[in-house]
């Protein structure tokens, strides 16, 4: 079984080819769970490699590779969908059609790739089988959950025994991997804020119920909330992304209707529960107060993303292999973001690993961030990216 380091030296004998693939996907980046020029983008790629099967509900595609000899089944999963961002990097190779890869979602399915390459290079040697997960709706649309449900967790006939994805940053230094056990990723969900109020003329508010001024009160109550009810070494995060009222054209019309949206993040279950409960609780005694009446809807909010420890170990070990103990971070603390991936280690113990990808000749503590118009990922760090899948799904199979 090639070591980390011989999977590095044959992943990079591929850093053209990987390179031009992650580029022909940044042009032709799709929204969601519909990805069909994608899909087949990377069908081509895949051809010859093992046995592919394709999404029922969404354009998802399972790769297996079939080792020599009977054993368990190892998960890789790269995601595949793009955001709703109009690129700015004047890059040779950006998109033109007002969506954009800006989260390094093309160099995640490249090095996808190149993890299948490899191992199908060495798949007689393997004692056991690998699903590759290509898998879009990640940003928001759940698309780990739809292919759960669809039976994609058991494709080859058994429950993987480890799942491992990856993820670049350009807050990372290129090439830098970082990991940790417990607590990765944040539990990610909206909620959505309507205030109904009655409209009038704005020279007469007592013959009107305004819906504008209970709304800036919930926004900043909320706040207030969060600090008195919540621990503050179990942090929540309720930050406001917008808010709509009235026309901007007339200053003089008190309008009927007043909302805002919210992102949510939670580091555990009880304090999104409990964040469920109290916030409606909380907005809707506002709107009493003021004479108007609320109504809050809440999304279905991903999983904290949960590291097994043993799955870390294994990723620290092997990482070490490949950039050396000063290339490794043992992070301290979660982040923040939210990630689908956490649904599939909710049901197979394993790890997300993240990669650094920012250019050197960029500083990575003022780069322009994950989901920038402006972010510029440097896909030299796609070999590596292969390197490491491959290692971490074969040894499990030696």
């Amino acid at each position: 079984m090639p070591t980390p380091g011989e999977f590095l030296v044959s992943a990079n004998h591929l850093l053209e080819d990987l390179v031009s693939l992650r580029r022909k996907l940044h042009q032709i980046p799709e929204f969601a769970l519909d990805l069909p020029q994608t899909q087949q983008a990377l069908i081509s790629e895949l051809e010859g490699l093992g046995e592919i099967t394709f999404g029922r509900s969404l354009s998802s595609i399972v790769l297996v590779i079939r080792g020599g000899s009977p054993g368990p089944t190892v998960l890789l999963r790269a995601d595949m969908d793009a955001l709703h961002v109009k690129e700015e990097t004047n890059l040779d190779f950006a998109s033109i059609n007002g969506y954009m890869h800006a989260c390094g979602h093309d160099l995640h399915m490249s090095a996808g790739v190149g993890a299948a390459k490899l191992l199908h290079e060495i798949k007689d040697q393997l004692k056991g089988d690998v699903a590759i997960w290509f898998q879009p709706g990640e940003e928001g649309h759940h698309g780990a959950d739809v292919m759960i449900e669809e039976g994609m967790l058991d494709i080859t006939g058994s429950r993987p025994v480890a799942a491992y994805g990856l993820h670049v940053f350009t807050s990372l230094p290129k090439g830098m991997i970082a990991c940790k056990p417990g607590a990765m990723m944040a539990s990610a969900g909206d909620m959505n804020v309507v205030f109904h109020g009655s409209g009038g003329h704005g020279s007469m508010p007592w013959l009107s119920k305004d819906p504008v001024a209970p709304m800036v009160e919930a926004i900043s109550s909320l706040q207030t909330m969060l600090n008195k009810n919540f621990d503050q070494f179990d942090p929540v995060i309720l930050n406001v992304s917008w808010i709509r009222a009235g026309d901007d054209a007339t200053n003089n019309v008190i309008p009927d209707t007043a909302s805002f949206g919210a992102t949510v993040r939670t580091f555990s279950a009880v304090n999104t529960e409990k964040l469920h409960i109290l916030a409606p609780k909380l907005i809707n005694s506002i709107a009493e107060g003021f004479g108007v009446t609320a109504t809050i809807e809440f999304s279905e909010p991903t999983k904290v993303l949960i590291n097994d420890e043993h799955s870390v170990g294994r990723v620290s070990k092997i990482a070490q292999e490949l950039v050396g103990s000063a290339g490794y971070m043992a992070m301290d603390n979660p982040i923040a973001g939210g990630e689908d991936f956490a649904s599939i280690v909710h049901e197979v113990p394993g790890a997300f690993v993240f990669l650094g990808a920012c250019p050197k000749e960029i500083d990575h503590t003022t780069a322009p961030t994950n989901h920038s118009a402006r972010a510029i990922f440097d896909d030299s760090v796609i070999p590596l990216g292969s390197a490491l899948l491959a290692s971490l799904a074969s040894s499990h199979l030696l």
